[in-house]
């Protein structure tokens, strides 16, 4: 079991939006078990949750560690592939959203949970969705061709650095790979990012 997955395409963010999931892959980090094992800590029938177990083997976040023939029939143990599950949107533009509510709403999520730490924010639909594309447009200005995506990948598989250090690591490297041009492009989008956050706050 690695650490700690990379998952960046939003098929497995809305598998992971899924409480029953969630608590399948809390459950798979701590020890194997069978799907009659889970179904009995969770409370739901067997079928149900092997329908929940398929989509996370098809999402590479579960896998089979062994068989046992139980009388005529063999069961298998499943178990979380990682400790901890990473989602990166990567390099997601606004334009190629395949589900553009789902970045709005965790745009208003992030609002909303700023305006509990004293915050006092103020917005609407249209502010949302501005947020949104210059969110995008931070990653627009980086490169995304073979050789970025595995550094960045290749650090956030990597055993021996904690979380805090791969970040640490992934962002020094993402300076690294940019040209002056996107460099000079990503501090004018963050500029924009900054002074429409501010104009959210309420007077």
């Amino acid at each position: 079991m690695k650490p700690i997955q990379v998952l960046r395409d939003l098929e497995s963010f809305k598998l992971l939006a899924d409480g029953t999931r969630r608590k399948i892959l809390y459950l798979l980090r701590v020890k194997e078990m069978t799907v009659g094992q889970l179904a009995a800590e969770l409370g739901i029938t067997p079928q149900a949750l092997y329908h929940h177990i398929k989509k996370l083997l098809d999402g590479k976040m579960v896998e089979i560690v062994r068989e046992e023939r139980v009388g005529h029939l063999i069961e298998s143990y499943y178990r979380a592939t990682a400790e901890d599950f990473l989602l990166m949107t990567g390099k997601l533009r606004s334009q190629t959203f395949r589900d553009r509510k789902l970045a709005k709403d965790q745009m208003i999520s992030c609002l909303s949970a700023l305006r509990k730490l004293d915050f006092d924010l103020e917005f609407d639909e249209n502010k949302i969705s501005q947020l949104v594309d210059l969110r995008a447009g931070l990653t627009d200005c980086c490169k995304d061709d073979e050789r970025s995506t595995r550094i960045i990948d290749g650090i956030w598989n990597m055993d021996n650095l904690d979380l805090l250090t791969q970040q640490i690591a992934s962002d020094l490297a993402g300076t690294l790979l940019m040209s002056d041009r996107e460099f000079a492009g990503q501090q004018e989008t963050r500029k924009k990012l900054r002074d429409l956050l501010l104009s959210l706050i309420k007077k």
